[in-house]
């Protein structure tokens, strides 16, 4: 039996915070309240529906690569878009929110381990690789606007509570190999005395080459926890340390794709992450009635990345055959064998002596290059705690709580004009005009220098009163004030002004929910719930928020007005039946954001800009289904999800062939009506799995997930019309449905031996699209100047095609895990 650590998870469980304790609960008990707030875990097994929760042995039963593997295949509301093409980089959406680990994305979850928000101080992302998948014991994923999770979570929130040696003793060992050369190695060692001492440490190695080209990846992860119990307190000190060496290629222009699923756009993509942290958990009960619970963290990243994409600025120009300047100045620097004279693009499918050129004379690389090289190196480390007290008098429960949270971050980025190679890679070159830092002499010239200082002090004050209004109504009361502060130091522009990303920010917000439960019979649960919660703008979206001088790039940065914050209000209602082993839930939602966050087009220059957005709605209904009979297991999930906008605005459609440009292939914007659809969110979501005990050494499972198709980022008006011509794909991808399958075969007590296949059926599929002007031709050639007119205001017309976010193929796992 396992013990409750009741310590330092994160904020649990809304709409009902409250939970009936399972019987079959691992942990044993009566029918009991279970209440939850920042620094009390409801313990494992014993929340319900609408929070999903999820077990160390649930992730280990399906094989899955790590916890966001999961979730994509099991947990209901669940989808993944792979923008970022890396299994360890996903952008994880639940019911249309996103924890993703790409600056610039809105975040609108919230994660939480042992009481640690992981959402990171610059731009609120979250890094999944950097999260040991062996440390963990359990996992509930909250939905709706619970203020008590505090920021970003718009949308739910997850909240991961790590094991210990009175939870996990002993040791383990999981080692495997499969597909893409991928190898796996995991292994925990716990234990504890009967003086109360208890020790746990985990390590996890994960190695691949991937599917895709160009996209090797490594991470690693080691944990320890060292604590002390006794009957009334419980001290642990636990820390972490994470490193990772990831390539996601991101998405692959569609006609690329259907000559290879495996080819990639461009390369490299790199990320690069180390970081590590240290938390301190307490919990005492100063009397029968009232308990402290308190922690304290400090925690350091270092994330590095370098990116080699198409530099738009030279699609549309002429690439091609040196002048006489750029000849003398390639001579002058020791260069030989570039063309004199003939240099065409019908006979030069890369070009790159005007790029060379250019770098040396500082001219017009931003226009006769057509590469770029992006890197960013980002600083952050992030102390705080928290500390709440609960009283307990009767049927009421009541907890009060403060918490303090100080991040900093220092942000560089710098842009490097290079060449494309045959193998679509990009080579910088050298010399005054290698960087785009606005020197160039050229009318197109742009600054994409970053050097950012920001800060971000957040209090909190919190509050739940739990009470049973009779012997089958229960009601919680919460409420949380956040007071937010934001500050950059711009130290390439400083002094404000434009251009300059100096400010300081202030937000502040009390925002309250009730949820209510009622249990008429033991078999019938019917819960609602009213919340709201908001996030303040991070410093990526307040440092790209003016219209005079928009970012050319979403992760670039700008002068920074003040933005408003994002509220959301979610209403939530459900009912549970449960009788023997079936359990099922049905339920409907529907969140409402003011002042959501969107990248929008500038009116002056065609680039863009953050900027609050009126209104969005997330609604739809949920339908959970479990069961269990003899050696039989089913699980069914399906989410109906209608995302639209609710507000009209205007965004740049440049490769949209319904935007306002003067002819087709040229630049525009499109208009967001009211009732548009929000891209990268299906309508309709279908889980199930089946797990069946053939023999008591032998158990075969299967999955499938079902989604429908998506609406491409670039196509929110919905109205793109692909002409064969200009404008190539749906601007949507296709609804799919993939299925997978396991058996795990145990000899004898202490010995498994499993085999996973994903993608049985070897689905080809995408779960994103975004809307582009593409520099490649159909052979994989790159092409600056695809239509030799219409000449308008010196430019000339593209093509605009849809990027797909390919699946993965067929993939077999197969390992051995070892118990003792």
């Amino acid at each position: 039996m396992r013990h409750h650590l009741l310590a330092c998870t994160a904020l649990i469980t809304m709409p009902a915070a409250a939970q009936t304790l399972d019987p079959a609960a691992r942990d044993g008990g009566a029918d009991v309240v279970i209440v939850a707030t920042p620094l009390v875990d409801p313990g494992e097994d014993i929340v319900g529906y609408p929070a999903q929760h999820i077990s160390d042995e649930q992730i280990a039963g399906t094989h899955a690569l790590d916890l966001s593997d999961y979730l994509r295949r099991m947990v209901g509301g669940v989808f993944v878009n792979e923008v970022q093409g890396n299994p360890l980089q996903p952008d994880i959406n639940y019911r249309g929110f996103t924890a993703s680990p790409l600056l610039g994305t809105p975040q609108g979850l919230s994660v939480y381990v042992d009481g640690i928000r992981m959402n990171q101080p610059f731009g609120d992302v979250v890094s999944w690789d950097l999260i040991p998948t062996s440390a963990i014991r359990s996992t509930t994923l909250v939905p709706g606007s619970n203020p008590l999770f505090g920021r970003n979570s718009l949308g739910g929130a997850l909240a991961i509570r790590t094991k210990d040696g009175r939870s996990d003793p002993g040791m383990t060992a999981d080692v495997s190999y499969g597909s893409f050369d991928r190898k796996i190695a995991r292994a925990t060692v716990g234990g504890r005395t009967t003086a109360g001492l208890h020790w746990f440490a985990s390590a996890d190695y994960v190695h691949e080459n991937g599917w895709r080209d160009f996209s090797p990846s490594r991470a690693g992860q080691l944990f320890a926890k060292l604590g002390w119990a006794n009957a009334r307190t419980d001290f642990a000190l636990s820390g972490s340390f994470a490193d990772s060496n990831l390539n996601g290629n991101g998405l692959q222009e569609m006609r690329l794709l259907a000559r290879d699923r495996a080819s990639v756009y461009t390369h490299p993509d790199t990320t690069r992450n180390r970081a590590w942290y240290g938390n301190a958990t307490l919990t005492h009960d100063l009397s029968d009635r009232l308990k402290l619970s308190a922690n304290a963290f400090y925690r350091r990243i270092r994330t590095r990345t370098f990116n080699g994409d198409v530099n738009e600025g030279a699609l549309g120009e002429n690439l091609y055959q040196p002048n006489a300047t750029e000849r003398a100045a390639l001579a002058a620097a020791g260069f030989a064998g570039f063309p004199v004279s003939g240099e065409t693009q019908a006979n030069t499918p890369f070009p790159r002596w005007r790029c060379i050129a250019n770098g040396l004379t500082n001219e017009e690389p931003n226009e006769k290059c057509n590469g770029l090289a992006n890197r960013t190196a980002n600083r952050q480390r992030e102390w705080g705690g928290t500390a709440e007290l609960t009283w307990v008098a009767g049927a009421n429960r009541l907890t009060i709580g403060a918490a303090y949270v100080d991040g900093r971050a220092d942000f560089a980025q710098s842009s490097q004009f290079g060449y494309l190679t045959p193998d679509r890679g990009v080579v910088t070159v050298t010399g005054p005009g290698a960087f785009a830092d606005g020197t160039q002499d050229s009318e197109n010239a742009f600054d994409a220098r970053v050097d950012l200082r920001g800060g971000t002090r957040v209090f909190s004050a919190y509050a739940l009163d739990a009470i049973d209004l009779t012997s089958t109504i229960h009601i919680d009361l919460s409420g949380r004030f956040d007071r937010t502060v934001v500050r950059n130091r711009d130290r390439i522009t400083p002094g404000g002004g434009l251009g300059s990303l100096d400010g300081d920010h202030r937000f502040h917000r009390f925002n309250p929910a009730i949820a209510v439960r009622w249990t008429p019979t033991a078999a019938v649960a019917l819960d609602a719930a009213l919340a709201q919660t908001s996030r303040a703008p991070s410093a990526i979206e307040l440092g790209c928020a003016d219209p005079q001088s928009p970012c050319r790039l979403p992760n670039a940065l700008a002068g920074d007005p003040p933005l408003n914050q994002v509220i959301a209000q979610t209403a939530e209602g459900g009912v549970t039946l449960a009788t023997g082993p079936l359990r099922l839930r049905a339920g409907a939602f529907r969140t409402v954001s003011r002042d959501d966050i969107l990248f929008v087009a500038s009116d002056q220059t065609g680039f863009g800009y953050f900027r609050n957005f009126g209104r969005t709605r997330r609604q739809g209904a949920d339908v959970d289904l479990s069961a269990r009979t003899g050696a039989l297991g089913v699980t069914l999930h399906y989410t109906f999800l209608d995302a639209t906008y609710r507000s009209p605005e205007t965004v740049g459609g440049a490769a949209n062939s319904s935007n306002d440009d003067p002819a087709p292939g040229f630049e525009g914007e499109i208009d967001i009506a009211q009732g548009d659809r929000i891209p990268l969110i299906p309508r309709h979501l279908l889980k199930g799995a089946v797990t069946l005990d053939a023999t008591r050494w032998l158990t075969l499972s299967a999955d499938v997930v079902a989604s429908a198709g998506v609406i491409a980022r670039g196509n929110e008006n919905g109205a793109h019309r692909p002409d064969g011509v200009y404008y190539l794909g749906e601007g949507r991808t296709q609804p799919y449905a993939v299925l997978n399958a396991g058996a795990e075969l145990r000899p004898t007590q202490g010995v498994a031996l499993y085999v996973q296949v994903n993608n049985l059926l070897d689905k080809a599929y995408a779960t994103a699209a975004q809307l582009g002007a593409t520099g490649f031709d159909a052979s994989g050639n790159f092409v600056a100047r695809p239509f030799s007119a219409p000449v308008i205001d010196g430019e000339r017309p593209l093509v605009g095609s849809t990027f797909f976010a390919p699946g993965a193929p067929r993939s077999v796992q197969a390992g051995l895990r070892l118990t003792f």
